[in-house]
């Protein structure tokens, strides 16, 4: 069932970060619902970039939820030499990279896609970006070099979580991406049919251009305290107490 699923990869993210004394629980809980829609549906030749890399737990506790990496592995977060940090870096078999400062993560998929289409390779690329990312040039710049391209193999996942607000005011990010030639698409980020029907419907594959969903999600999603206290929880591991309290509210 799909939410016992995505309660325990939250579940999961918060054993992580416990353990590492160290990760971002409120931005990985926003994109949960994202990662198991497209983990879900990818199809062979598909790929997947997390631009917004800070939120890797949550990337790491949907791979170990889909069996790309095993739990031993997925609770190595943030140790050294693991594979698993901060943020993510590029693992063998599992087609994704290092995506360093916000606004990195976006390029590197457009150029992967763009490497599909000269080397004529089935598949898309999924990227998923921050709505605070979108501040970043970067964004932009890849947004007009992708449609000008025809990048029609690449969907970006914006994760609306309204994060953009700590440094200005909130923008109408569909109406931008449109207005760079895109086609877009808004969901509800926390409804994985809403999402699934964005990402692999037969419209969805049969685009002539690139593809942005714009997926409404909030920040801390499951656990009230980090909803209404989103950026307090931007980078904090919870207390022994806090961590069983925050399971048990998610579980209920």
């Amino acid at each position: 069932m799909n939410q016992k699923d995505t309660k325990n990869i939250r579940i999961d993210i918060l054993d992580m970060v416990y353990k590492a004394k160290e990760g971002h629980i409120a931005s990985s809980f926003s994109i949960v619902e994202l990662l198991y829609a497209i983990y879900s549906g990818m199809a062979e030749g598909d790929s997947f970039f997390l631009s917004k890399g800070h939120a890797s737990a949550a990337l790491f506790a949907a791979l170990a939820h889909f069996r790309k990496i095993s739990r031993e592995e997925m609770l190595t977060y943030c140790e050294y030499d693991s594979r698993l940090g901060g943020h993510p870096k590029r693992i063998p078999d599992i087609v994704m990279s290092s995506t360093g400062s916000l606004g990195h993560g976006f390029p590197m998929a457009a150029g992967y896609a763009l490497a599909k289409k000269i080397k004529n390779e089935s598949g898309r690329v999924f990227c998923i970006v921050g709505d605070g990312e979108t501040n970043e040039g970067s964004i932009w710049e890849t947004a007009m070099y992708a449609e000008q391209l025809r990048l029609s193999n690449l969907v970006c996942i914006v994760d609306n979580n309204n994060s953009q607000i700590r440094a200005k005011t909130s923008i109408n990010i569909e109406k931008k991406f449109s207005a760079f030639g895109w086609q877009t698409a808004t969901v509800d980020g926390h409804d994985i049919k809403q999402i699934n029907d964005a990402l692999f419907a037969p419209r969805a594959h049969s685009l002539a251009v690139p593809y942005c969903v714009i997926a409404n999600t909030v920040k801390g999603r499951g656990v009230k305290q980090m909803e209404s206290d989103m950026f307090s929880w931007h980078h904090k591991a919870p207390t022994a107490e806090e961590l069983s309290a925050f399971k048990k509210e998610i579980l209920s």
